[in-house]
């Protein structure tokens, strides 16, 4: 039997029926923050999930859409409500397709409704005032869920070709994400690795987390799929940008001793944790703190490592889920950044044009690219997979040990210069972040085509631009030194500073999108290159 998120959970409802598997926040009406935390138990919500399951397949029935239709979902993916409906929508034999409430734009949803083949769309209530004229038929989403007596059916062992649920990549090509169909082939390779990744390290002990991120995504869902196999408990907080305070409150009152976060997220309370000696004992007292979604700036992770934090980072996609691993400071001996493959699955490293510069300093260590094989059963769909039947990730590595890995960013991390030489712009922007990052919230370089890099930044401090544009040309001169001519930033005028939060980013983890920058500033950059010429 091929496992899935519904196996799993029918495994676990058994075998701990009344261990709890949430804890969801309850607050104080007048001030925001949180009272107490309710515990809700296995089988409350394997009933809950049945009873949601019954609700769904009552109303789709009624309105004429047979099982196995796409079922698109406009939810927040943020409470356990809404799990109960994604679980409950797949339960009663329909094909959740999950989107995020970062997509504003009705006209995107609709056009990816239409290209899935949806038949209904479930959405928010708050959203209903900006619906329109939706193609599909439409139903909001409720807290109160209509009993029903509906038969469901048994589709704990379905085929392997079936789509178990369709998501949706955080960038856009073209205006609009890609459709990533997950088969329950492709649903059984994450039960085996979120099994791996999310494997208690206290014999006897249940693990407590905190929700990643929305389960409209495939972070979260992959790691809840991880959480329910070994009877674990997942957090409710009441942001994803849940403050120190409010971690510190989890811990001691929920027993938290696994976090799990994207790395923006992280970095915050690790910067709290400086000046904060209580904060930083509590995080050095966690099992574990698992990031992803984008690298830590390297200073941040190395002072993590530093003060004895367990840090480890998980390496994924939307299309793959996690793929692989940092070894961890357990590792004696060895960069306990390093990457590995998850256990059982054969990834290949192709080689790539050799890089022109590494952290800095001049040379010819080999790139190499992650393809997944399409003989690895984690392959993602054909839809997905480039003409050799293979899917190339664009995720660039150099083997710094055998099987053993450090990420050197996108392919369109590297851009090519107008002498098609290639530039490490993510190097560039880690030691931005190194010697600037009091001065500079967020930075991206830019200049594909371009006789050299220009960086864009928001600024984290109310300072002259000029000013801030002379003082980031000053901290990172040494760096720039050591590159070759065309990689390097050594002029102001090749510095543009922006307000923040108006630089184009991705809808789900907030990176920077690199391309949509270059095209968003297109004549400014023409008319920077024209004056340094």
């Amino acid at each position: 039997m091929l496992g899935s998120h519904l196996t799993a959970l029918e495994s676990s409802a058994t075998c701990h029926s009344f261990t709890p598997v949430f804890k969801v926040p309850l607050l104080e009406q007048s001030s925001g923050r949180v009272e107490s935390w309710r515990s809700i138990s296995y089988q409350t919500f394997r009933e809950d999930v049945e009873l949601c399951a019954r609700h769904w397949r009552r109303i789709f029935i009624g309105d004429g859409i047979p099982p196995r239709s796409v079922i698109g979902m406009w939810i927040g993916g943020f409470t356990y409500t809404d799990v109960l409906h994604i679980y409950g929508i797949s339960r009663a034999g329909y094909i959740p397709q999950l989107f995020s409430l970062r997509l504003p734009n009705p006209e995107v949803i609709y056009e990816l409704l239409e290209k899935a083949g949806a038949k209904a769309l479930v959405y928010e209530s708050a959203f209903e005032h900006i619906l329109g004229n939706c193609p599909v038929t439409t139903h909001s989403v409720h807290d109160d869920i209509d009993a029903a007596e509906e038969t469901l059916p048994d589709n704990l062992n379905p085929a392997a070709e079936d789509i178990a649920f369709i998501f949706h990549t955080s960038g856009s090509t073209s205006g609009s994400p890609k459709l990533v169909p997950c088969s329950f082939a492709w649903l059984d390779t994450v039960v085996q690795k979120s099994r791996q990744i999310c494997r208690p390290q206290t014999p006897g002990r249940q693990d407590v987390t905190v929700w990643m991120g929305s389960m409209c995504h495939i972070a979260q869902t992959f790691m809840f799929i991880g959480t329910l196999q070994h009877g674990s408990c997942v957090i409710q907080p009441t942001a994803i940008s849940f403050s120190s305070g409010e971690l510190v409150d989890m811990i001691h009152r929920c027993g938290l001793n696994r976090l799990n976060q994207f790395a923006t997220f992280l970095a915050n309370h690790l910067r709290a944790s400086r000046t904060d000696a209580k904060l930083l004992s509590l995080l050095q007292g966690l099992d574990e703190i698992l990031y992803s979604g984008l690298p830590l700036a390297r200073e941040e992770e190395e002072w993590a490592y530093r003060n004895g934090l367990k840090l480890r980072n998980l390496f994924g996609s939307t299309e793959c889920g996690g793929m692989l691993l940092s070894v961890g400071a357990s590792e004696s001996g060895r960069n306990p950044g390093l990457l590995q493959p998850l256990h059982g699955f054969p990834y290949r490293f192709v080689s790539i044009a050799p890089a022109a510069s590494t952290s800095g300093y001049q040379s010819t260590a080999r790139l190499m690219e992650l393809v997944i094989p399409k003989e690895s059963p984690d392959c993602p769909h054909v839809s997905l997979r480039h003409s050799d039947g293979d899917f190339h990730t664009g995720d660039l590595f150099q083997e710094a040990a055998p099987g053993l890995y450090t990420f050197r960013g996108r392919d369109d991390d590297w851009i090519k210069s107008e002498n098609s030489l290639r530039c490490d712009t993510k190097a560039i922007e880690d030691n931005a972040f190194a010697m600037c990052g009091n001065l500079i919230d967020v930075c991206v370089v830019v200049g594909s085509g371009r006789p050299s890099p220009v960086m864009f930044v928001e600024p984290a401090v109310d300072m002259d631009h000029e000013k801030l544009k002379k003082e980031i040309i000053r901290k990172t001169r040494h760096f720039h030194s050591r590159r070759y001519l065309h990689e390097r930033i050594t002029l102001a005028d090749m510095i543009i500073v922006v307000p923040k939060h108006s630089l184009p980013r991705t809808a789900t983890k907030g990176n920077i999108r690199r391309k949509a920058v270059e095209d968003a500033f297109k004549t400014q950059l023409d008319q920077i290159y024209e004056r340094v010429r």
